[in-house]
């Protein structure tokens, strides 16, 4: 079985490495020694279940953005690419901003309440973006409403980790789970997808937000019932939130991210796009030197070592490749090959299938090959997916390389997900596994809304805005590029791993 040296990941403890009542979830038996929570299988069903969904609806958001991307520019006439990624880029940048402080709420406060706030912030959001369809003078309050849906989603996501992690001991069972919870990441933004498309094709495309905003509802409701209870507040010797490092590391990630997003938009040249960036780097500069000298820090950036540091750089580098695999293979889809919104959720549905398949695959192969070796793999599979779209003509049977590029693309993202969240969750201790879950939630979300970013700024200096075959290739010679240097990274940790060896097998 594959552990880690606890000791190898920091020869001192964080001062926030101290257990409280308030951070440790009030199980009322030690889990079991299958690994089995201390509670029923049924029991255990309903409350993975519940957890599992958390995963759904969150990325189900990122498939709504995409699915009727244009249908929705249609409706509020906005034809300009750069502006319509912002449909998606808007879920994203929050998502993985705001996620950074999410963990910690949830180690302070408990994961359960935070998680359930989450759940209503999405669902009061969807409801506005729905609503929004019935102001077609601007897309603004659109925009808003989806930067409002992913706050909601970073407030549920490291708490569903967190709460998992801390749940499960160290073990088969546990990476199965983590597994799975990565396997619901294709299949998430498939139903996301599927369910936009079904109703702006025969109907409303809002609708499918109101029934986001009542799926959220519902699962809100499950959880109070379903999820183990939590202390209502932290207790005095738990720490306080590092407010300079949330200010520091927020506004630096949303500086940041804006203005990778806005330059494809109005040109690198503008003032204001190179000073938010400017200010955006040294706000992170600041939150890194802030956060060395915490003694509650968001990030434990002492406890950080380089075996992280690579699983953490290749993480950023295959899903930014991602999610420009992701964005224009719809563009190809449905403007090139002229397909509609519903027959490219069908195309792209394989995804689903072999998310899950890897998934368990992952789960069954970590403790035998180590997580290296399954980061190796998973930066392969992003780097062949994109290689595959980027070299596909636009009058091909879907068949061939569109049907094989969708069923790749989700070993990279269900191999990579569970192996570098096994590897962060026996980083740090049971009562901090918000910490842990928040590090990599905000690396692979944010990554996500950089990349479109990258790809933005290349095809503004380099292709006709008119010229949406050259766009597409162009931005996956991007992710071809991002991808590669992720297996390079990853080969790294490979190496550094066998020489500097912390997993045990």
């Amino acid at each position: 079985m594959t552990s880690l040296d606890h000791n190898s990941m920091a020869e001192k403890p964080l001062p926030s490495e101290v257990s409280s009542d308030a951070e440790t979830l009030p199980l009322p038996l030690p889990p079991q020694k299958d690994g089995r929570p201390p509670f029923s299988l049924g029991r255990e069903v309903l409350f993975t279940s519940t957890l599992l969904t958390c995963q759904i609806l969150a990325q189900a958001g990122m498939g709504q953005g995409l699915a009727v991307l244009h249908m929705i520019g249609d409706h509020f006439h906005v034809t300009d690419n750069g502006e319509l990624s912002w449909y998606l880029a808007a879920f994203s940048l929050t998502t993985g901003t705001f996620i950074l402080v999410a963990g910690r709420l949830g180690d302070m406060y408990g994961s359960k309440p935070i998680l359930i706030g989450g759940l209503a912030i999405y669902a009061l959001w969807s409801f506005v973006a729905g609503a929004s369809y019935f102001l077609r003078s601007s897309d603004k309050l659109f925009v808003i409403a989806r930067a409002l849906q992913g706050l909601g989603a970073s407030l549920m996501l490291p708490n569903a980790v967190a709460i998992l992690g801390r749940t499960y001991p160290m073990g088969k069972r546990k990476s199965m789970v983590f597994s799975l919870f990565g396997a619901f990441a294709p299949g998430g933004y498939m139903l996301g997808a599927l369910f936009t498309a079904i109703p702006a094709q025969f109907g409303i495309w809002a609708w499918a937000y109101f029934a986001m905003g009542f799926a959220c509802l519902l699962l809100a409701a499950a959880a109070v019932f379903t999820l183990p209870p939590t202390p209502p507040k932290a207790s005095p010797d738990a720490g306080g939130l590092d407010w300079p490092g949330f200010l520091l590391g927020v506004s630096g990630l949303i500086l940041v991210n804006v203005a990778w997003n806005q330059g494809p938009t109005v040109g690198w040249a503008t003032p204001y796009v190179y000073v938010l960036l400017i200010l955006g780097v040294l706000a992170l500069g600041s939150f890194v030197v802030v956060e060395k000298r915490a003694t509650q820090p968001l990030v434990p950036i002492r406890a950080l070592n380089w075996h992280i540091v690579f699983v953490l750089g290749a993480i950023f580098l295959g899903w930014s490749s991602f999610s420009i695999w992701l964005y224009y293979l719809w563009q190809f889809l449905e403007k090139l090959r002229d397909v509609s919104p519903l027959l490219a959720t069908a195309q792209n549905s394989p995804s689903a299938v072999s998310g899950f398949v890897a998934s368990v695959a992952t789960g069954l192969m970590i403790h035998k090959v180590g997580v290296p070796v399954i980061m190796v793999l998973a930066m392969v599979a992003f780097l062949v997916a994109n290689v595959l779209v980027a070299t596909m003509p636009v009058h091909q049977t879907y068949w061939t390389q569109t049907f094989f590029s969708a069923i790749i693309v989700p070993w990279g993202m269900d191999m990579s997900f569970p192996a570098a969240m096994m590897m962060l969750s026996a980083a740090v201790p049971r009562e901090h596994q918000g910490i842990a879950a928040s590090l990599l939630l905000t690396t692979n979300n944010y990554a996500m809304s950089i990349g479109l970013g990258i790809a933005g700024t290349v095809l503004r200096y380099t292709t006709d805005e008119t010229d949406l075959f050259a766009m597409c290739r162009h931005a996956w010679y991007v992710g071809v590029g991002l991808s590669a240097l992720g297996v390079v990274v990853s080969v790294g940790s490979l190496f550094y791993e066998r020489r500097h060896p912390t997993l045990k097998h």
